[in-house]
C-alpha cells in the first residue's frame, strides 16, 4: 500500500497515521479556568521538544477548554499517566461541559503547584508546571488553509517528582509505568520488561567509522 495523505485513499475503515506513529506519551494537561474552575484532559499528539530549556508541547483539535483556559491565564501543567491511574485518564477525557471538574469526575486529588496557580494530579508520581511560551494553528490537509488543530508549546518552570520514584539518583520509569497512546483504542505502558539500555557510539580515531560499547552505561551523554 502507498497514499497520498491528502486524499488519504488507503480504502481502510480508519485513518492508520495514529496507529503507526507510536507508541506516544500522553499529556495529562491541568488547567484552571479564569472562574476558578479546574480541567483535566489527556492529549496524545504531545512531546518534550527541548531540555535546554526544557520544553514540551501538546495540540488540540477544536478549541477546547484546556486551550481557552490557558489562553487566558497563560500556564498549564502535564501530569504522568500511568498504568495504576489508566481508568482515571480515559474518565478525565469525557466531553463534559467546562463548568465539570475532570479532577472531582475522575476520583483524583488536586493539587497546588508550586510555581504556577494550575493544579497538578496529586495520585500522579511526576508533574510538569508550565508558562505558555507559544500557540499556532497548524496547517489544513496539503497544507491548504487552516486546520482544527492549534499547537501549545510551554516552557516548564518547575517540577514535581515523587521521592518513591527517585533511586540510585535517577528516576525508575519501570517503577512509574507511563502510559503510552497507540493506535485506534489501543493504549500500553512502559515497565521493566520492556525496558533496555544502549550506549552511544562512540567515534573512532579514523573519525569516519564508530563502534558501541557492550557495557552498561558510565553516565556521561555523549
Amino acid at each position: 500500500m502507498h497514499f497520498d495523505t491528502a486524499t488519504n485513499n488507503h480504502g481502510m475503515r480508519h485513518d492508520p497515521f495514529k496507529a503507526v506513529v507510536v507508541p506516544r506519551p500522553i499529556g495529562w494537561i491541568g488547567t484552571v479556568s479564569p472562574d476558578g474552575v479546574y480541567n483535566l484532559a489527556p492529549y496524545s499528539f504531545f512531546n518534550a521538544i527541548a531540555d535546554k530549556p526544557p520544553m514540551v508541547m501538546f495540540s488540540s483539535a477544536g478549541y477546547k477548554d484546556s486551550q481557552r483556559n490557558i489562553e487566558a491565564n497563560g500556564e498549564f501543567t502535564c501530569s504522568i499517566a500511568t498504568n495504576a491511574l489508566r481508568m482515571q485518564m480515559n474518565m478525565s477525557s469525557a466531553p463534559v461541559p467546562s463548568d465539570v471538574d475532570e479532577f472531582a469526575l475522575s476520583g483524583l486529588t488536586a493539587v497546588p503547584s508550586k510555581y504556577i496557580k494550575a493544579p497538578r494530579v496529586g495520585e500522579s508520581p511526576v508533574a510538569l508546571e508550565c508558562k505558555l511560551w507559544k500557540m499556532m494553528k497548524l496547517p489544513g490537509p496539503g497544507g491548504v488553509g487552516e486546520s482544527s488543530y492549534t499547537l501549545i508549546m510551554g516552557m516548564v518552570v518547575g517540577m514535581y517528582i515523587d521521592d518513591k520514584v527517585i533511586r540510585n539518583d535517577r528516576v525508575d520509569i519501570a517503577a512509574i509505568q507511563p502510559l503510552a497512546r497507540m493506535g485506534y483504542m489501543d493504549y500500553s505502558f512502559v515497565s521493566a520488561d520492556t525496558m533496555f539500555e544502549l550506549n552511544r557510539p562512540t567515534l573512532a580515531a579514523d573519525g569516519r567509522t564508530a563502534k558501541v560499547e557492550d557495557k552498561p552505561w558510565d553516565g556521561v551523554f555523549r
